[in-house]
């Protein structure tokens, strides 16, 4: 559900009271809860966390704390070194990245090299990192990436990521690697049409057809590449399938961190609930018509596909966006039940996407029962951006 009960944003507006909106908020007892709820469907396999999803400091150190989860998956090589001088360890770009200048500062550098491990899907990305670092290579760490999307003919159903689809592909990318003088440590396979769709009729269909197909894929795979390389993990999942794969004895470990934050992609899967946990709260600045206000700002929209998916939604229920403006750059109109909001009122909304989100503010309010906790940087508080 993309609404949240009137005692939970009641507490939110009494938390926030002496600050000034626009503002967002962690929820802490829905984000433990989602935590928790993330280990259990996980049943026995640690966690990585995607940075990517949470985007800050605070959150993921949290988090990492907390028994199930283990390592980081980020989202840019500058983020992985500034994270392992941080403290973090063990942190797996699972993105190919070509950002010269970071690499070169993780070949030359051992606590770096140890703990940073990056991505590569062909022998076009071991040829560019061998061109690009020279004799500094050797040694530098690098995970495959598998196609987990489904074919249909010529239909491909998920997102457009690696070249490598079978046990031959990997193995030749590995054997590259190996020749190069990089170590081959570990498999990424990430299901996007499983982990990342809300359910439908078609979308079961679909779910079903790509868990069996990519089971027995994955497992040829893995156990292709083992002959050629000592495999530290093999990564897969997502925060829609982990329940789906916790017992894939192929997979050394899942992936997971959209649903610490619940953002409202989430709300339509058929297999679990998570609680809200992140929100932001806007000013009403205006009244245009009746039954209608303005807020601040609000425009968040989320990537991927266009659509009314990617739009922010109100909280409280009764409240909804006009289809014409939907949310905007400097306001955002609001219709229904808002009688009882004056001018300087919150509406309170919730993202599409998580970790996006916090690429719009300097700081995450932490509450819990109505009150203030904490306010911690977000990565665009302390200064860090990554694309």
């Amino acid at each position: 559900m993309t609404s949240a009960p009137d005692d939970v944003i009641g507490g939110w507006d009494a938390a926030t009271a002496g600050l000034a909106p626009p503002l967002v908020v962690l929820d802490l007892d829905a984000y433990e809860a989602n935590a928790a709820d993330l280990v259990r469907r996980a049943a026995g396999r640690p966690v990585r966390v995607a940075s990517k999803s949470l985007r800050c400091r605070w959150v993921l150190e949290d988090v990492l704390a907390r028994p199930g989860f283990a390592g980081v998956m980020a989202y840019a090589a500058a983020e992985a070194v500034w994270l392992v001088t941080s403290g973090v360890r063990d942190v797996f770009v699972a993105y190919p990245s070509v950002d010269a200048e970071t690499l070169r500062a993780v070949a030359a550098d051992d606590d770096l090299r140890r703990e940073v491990t990056s991505t590569v899907d062909s022998a076009e990305h071991v040829q560019w990192l061998t061109d690009t670092l020279g004799p500094a290579a050797r040694g530098v760490g690098v995970a495959v990436d598998v196609d987990c999307s489904v074919r249909v003919g010529r239909a491909h159903l998920g997102v457009r990521r690696s070249p490598v689809r079978t046990p031959e592909d990997a193995v030749a990318v590995a054997r590259a690697a190996d020749a190069a003088g990089l170590e081959v440590r570990g498999l990424m396979f990430y299901d996007a049409q499983v982990a990342g769709l809300p359910d439908s009729p078609a979308v079961r269909l679909l779910k079903r057809r790509s868990v069996a197909e990519l089971r027995e894929r994955r497992a040829a795979v893995v156990a292709a590449v083992r002959t050629v390389a000592d495999l530290r993990f093999v990564n897969a999942g997502g925060t829609g399938s982990l329940h789906t794969f916790g017992d894939d004895t192929a997979a050394t470990e899942l992936a997971a961190g959209s649903g610490l934050y619940s953002p409202t992609l989430f709300d339509g899967y058929d297999a679990f609930s998570a609680r809200p946990a992140m929100a932001y709260a806007l000013p009403v600045v205006r009244r245009p018509a009746s039954g209608l206000v303005t807020a601040f700002s609000g425009g968040y929209v989320a990537s991927g596909q266009p659509g009314w998916s990617r739009v922010p939604s109100p909280v409280r229920r009764g409240l909804s966006l006009l289809r014409t403006e939907a949310a905007g750059e400097v306001q955002t109109p609001v219709r229904g039940d808002v009688d009882g909001l004056a001018l300087g009122d919150r509406v309170w909304m919730r993202g599409a996407k998580a970790g996006e989100l916090l690429e719009r503010f300097d700081t995450l309010h932490l509450v819990r029962g109505g009150e203030l906790v904490d306010s911690v940087p977000t990565y665009r508080g302390e200064g860090r951006t990554f694309g």
